[in-house]
C-alpha cells in the first residue's frame, strides 16, 4: 500500500534586516568584469563568400565600363561630327553638342582628342593593357606627342604612381621631362591658324578658345596674333585647327580686318563683339558676321580690305 505524498515546504532563506541578498556566481563573475572596466564579448565570425567565377567576370566587365566611360563619349562625338549627324536639328557641331550634352566647345574636344590618345595605349600598351586611363585628364597632357611618346609616357607615369592609375598631375610631370629631354622641335609654322588652350596659365586667362595666327616660331613657344594684339604663347597652350593654306589665308584677312578696328579705348559692347570674333571656329564669317564688322570698320574708321 502506497503512502501518501506529504505536503513539503519549500526551502526559503532568511534574511536578516539590513543584509544582502545572497549573489550568484554569475552576477560575481559580471561585477568582477565590471570593476575592471572590460567586457569581454564573444562575437562570432561573419564569413565573407568568395566572389565566383561568374561575379569576378562580372566586375572586370563593370570596371572596364567605368574606366572606358570618356573614351566611349570621345569616341561618339568624334563621329556625330565626322557624320554630322546633327544636321537635322543643328547648323553647327558646337551647337549640337551645347544643346544637346551641355558641352562647351572646349569640352568636346577634349574628350575626342582623349579618345585618340585612350585607343593608342589600348592598342600598344599590351604589359599594361590592365592599367588604362580612367578619365580625361590624366592623357591631356599626351594629346600634342606622338604615340610612340604617349606610350613611353604612361608606362613611366604607372611607374611613378606604384603600379597603379597615375594621377594628371605625375602624367603632366612626366611630359614635361620628356619634353626637356627629347626638345621637342616647334612645327607649328608662321601663318598657321591655332586654338589657344589657356588652362593653367594665368596670362591667357579670358583668351581660352580663341584663334591665333603664328606670327613668330620660337624654340618652345610661339608669338600669336589675336583679335586684341599680339600675345607670346608656350606650345602646351597651343592646338593647331589643320586648316588648309587658303583658309588660314582668310583668317589672317579676318584677323587684320579685326587688329585694326580694335584699340582699348573702344565700348565693352563693341570689345565683346570683337571677342566673339575671335572666338570663330571655322575659317569664315557669317552673313551677318560680315555685315556687323563692316559697320564696325565703317564707324571707326578702318580701311575695309577688298
Amino acid at each position: 500500500m502506497q503512502k501518501p505524498f506529504s505536503k513539503r515546504n519549500k526551502p526559503t532563506s532568511t534574511v536578516s534586516a539590513g543584509s544582502e541578498p545572497p549573489v550568484s556566481k554569475t552576477q560575481q563573475d559580471i561585477s568582477s568584469q565590471n570593476n575592471q572596466d572590460v567586457v569581454i564579448l564573444d562575437v562570432p565570425a561573419v564569413e565573407i563568400p568568395e566572389l565566383t567565377e561568374q561575379e569576378e567576370s562580372d566586375r572586370l566587365h563593370l570596371e572596364r565600363r567605368v574606366e572606358r566611360a570618356f573614351f566611349e563619349a570621345g569616341k561618339a562625338l568624334t563621329e556625330l561630327r565626322d557624320r554630322r549627324l546633327y544636321r537635322s536639328t543643328h547648323k553647327t557641331f558646337e551647337e549640337y553638342c551645347r544643346d544637346r550634352f551641355g558641352h562647351s566647345r572646349r569640352q568636346s574636344y577634349l574628350l575626342m582628342d582623349a579618345a585618340v590618345v585612350f585607343d593608342n595605349l589600348l592598342e600598344k600598351c599590351d604589359p599594361l593593357d590592365h592599367i588604362l586611363p580612367t578619365n580625361e585628364r590624366q592623357v591631356r597632357p599626351m594629346t600634342k606627342l606622338e604615340p610612340e611618346q604617349q606610350q613611353e609616357v604612361w608606362v613611366k607615369a604607372v611607374e611613378q604612381a606604384g603600379g597603379k592609375v597615375p594621377p594628371a598631375r605625375i602624367v603632366k610631370n612626366v611630359v614635361q621631362q620628356i619634353m626637356e629631354r627629347t626638345q621637342v622641335p616647334n612645327t607649328y609654322q608662321i601663318g598657321e591658324v591655332c586654338q589657344i588652350l589657356a588652362k593653367d596659365n594665368p596670362e591667357l586667362r579670358g583668351k581660352g578658345g580663341c584663334w591665333a595666327i603664328v606670327s613668330v616660331v620660337n624654340n618652345f613657344s610661339c608669338s600669336m596674333r589675336m583679335w586684341d594684339g599680339e600675345h607670346r604663347v608656350g606650345l602646351q597652350h597651343l592646338k593647331s585647327f589643320n586648316y588648309l593654306p587658303q583658309e588660314c589665308e582668310q583668317m589672317q584677312v579676318i584677323c587684320d580686318r579685326i587688329n585694326r578696328v580694335y584699340s582699348d579705348s573702344l565700348e565693352e559692347t563693341v570689345k565683346s563683339l570683337l571677342q566673339s570674333l575671335g572666338k570663330l571656329n571655322r575659317p569664315y564669317l557669317t552673313a551677318v558676321e560680315e555685315k556687323l564688322l563692316n559697320v564696325l570698320e565703317s564707324e571707326y574708321g578702318a580701311e575695309i580690305t577688298p
